[in-house]
């Protein structure tokens, strides 16, 4: 294989049924399809599925087959045509589109920031495929400062000359990502550039998902409703410096709800990050690499339930 190959993940795309009709969902795809594990890796706001390529290298070398859609509105998903559509009901639909093409019974469910929140929803269903499930920088009490933060951004509309002037901007709003190396800025504004009709640039997502967002004031979102009904194995990653996921609700998470109170909830605290960690670098990978090659945890949910504990 070609150095650089293994980064390339193979296309696909299924139709999901959302409130006012289908919405072609893309992605991509790494490893061998015939692997017993499969990974679902989900993406934040507004970001898009290529943000997960390094880690979906790794996890595919240890032979895991690793999925990452576009949310429905990003990346090369298409955009839907009424803009209330882009809530959890269609991303709820969307992945479970994507699990079903995939053939999977169950999946190892990595979620970043939106994409832990619509993993974290999935899980709280009964009957629902997530066998483990990685909250990055998400839990049940969401940060109302954080969401003011990320509404500032989404409500300006920006055209960019170059690339690198897409990179520039990436590299301000994104900086709570952390320490991220010059190749890793750069490959996340290659997989967020898309080139107009006039000559310049636009980011890759539909600007009507900031919608939400034109609120002129943000408070705490509560999800313990939600987070109580999750009863697989859980890791919460938390950056350091975070002002969307707080530690006092991490601890909190690890004490209440089914996964809480069966001690199925393990947290990590990463160092020198906010909201949220970016997965590329090898630490942060490694502490995901470990939590899905635990299989105590999942043997202990699968007893609980079989014992009707959960």
């Amino acid at each position: 294989m070609a150095q650089g190959e293994e980064l390339r993940p193979r296309e696909g795309s299924v139709q999901a049924l959302g409130p006012h009709g289908f919405t072609r969902i893309a992605y991509f795809e790494w490893g061998p399809e015939s692997a017993s594990q499969v990974v679902l890796c989900v993406h934040g706001l507004t970001r898009n599925a290529r943000d997960f390529d390094f880690l979906a290298r790794r996890l595919a070398s240890k032979g895991m087959r690793v999925i990452a859609p576009d949310l429905p509105g990003r990346g090369k998903s298409d955009w839907v045509r009424v803009p209330a559509d882009y809530a959890t009901p269609l991303y709820l639909a969307a992945m479970t589109a994507v699990i079903a093409r995939s053939g999977a019974e169950s999946v190892d469910w990595i979620g970043t920031s939106l994409g832990g929140h619509v993993g974290m929803e999935m899980a709280a269903l009964a009957g629902a495929p997530i066998r483990r499930l990685v909250l990055n920088d998400f839990g049940a009490r969401v940060g109302g400062v954080a969401l003011q933060r990320i509404s500032t951004y989404m409500r300006v509309k920006r055209r960019f000359a170059s690339v690198d002037e897409l990179e520039a901007h990436l590299r301000s709003i994104h900086e709570p990502f952390g320490h991220l190396t010059d190749a890793q800025w750069r490959h996340m504004a290659e997989h967020s550039a898309v080139k107009t009709g006039e000559g310049d640039y636009r980011q890759h997502y539909d600007p009507d998902i900031g919608r939400a967002f034109s609120w002129p004031l943000m408070v705490d979102i509560v999800l313990w409703n939600v987070w109580d009904q999750v009863s697989c194995p859980v890791l919460v990653l938390r950056g350091e410096d975070s002002d969307l996921l707080h530690a006092s609700t991490v601890r909190e998470m690890q004490k209440r709800g089914i996964a809480g109170k069966n001690g199925l909830v393990r947290a990590v605290e990463v160092r020198d990050v906010g909201h949220a960690p970016a997965l590329m670098n090898d630490a942060q990978i490694s502490i995901i690499e470990e939590f899905l090659a635990d299989e105590k945890a999942t043997s202990k949910a699968q007893r609980l339930a079989k014992l009707k504990l959960v």
